[in-house]
């Protein structure tokens, strides 16, 4: 079968040519999947190095954590309490540039 013979026109009465034939269905359903061999015993290459164990983590100051933690708190209440003013007082200037 040539690889133009898909696009060749009918014979005389319309019936294809025995190299034009439609290709043969495939079987209907799942046949699962193809067979396997599993992998040979010895198919990993050998280990030489074995990892040290894993180190002790430092131990945690639990109540220098908490402190560290109310002061950051602190700080950031502190930047959006001065953020807030300056905004208040910009937008009250604004404010008072349209009205008056």
């Amino acid at each position: 079968m040539s690889d133009d013979s898909a696009w060749q026109r009918p014979g005389p009465g319309g019936e294809l040519g025995p190299e034009s034939a439609p290709p043969a269905v495939p079987p209907v359903g799942y046949s699962g999947p193809p067979p396997s061999d599993p992998p040979p015993a010895d198919w990993r290459p050998p280990t030489y190095v074995q990892p040290p164990p894993p180190r002790q983590l430092a131990p945690q100051d639990v109540d220098k954590i908490e402190a560290q933690e109310k002061e950051a708190r602190t700080l950031t209440y502190g930047v959006a309490l001065v953020a807030a003013a300056v905004l208040v007082v910009l937008s009250c200037l604004l404010c008072s540039r349209v009205l008056f």
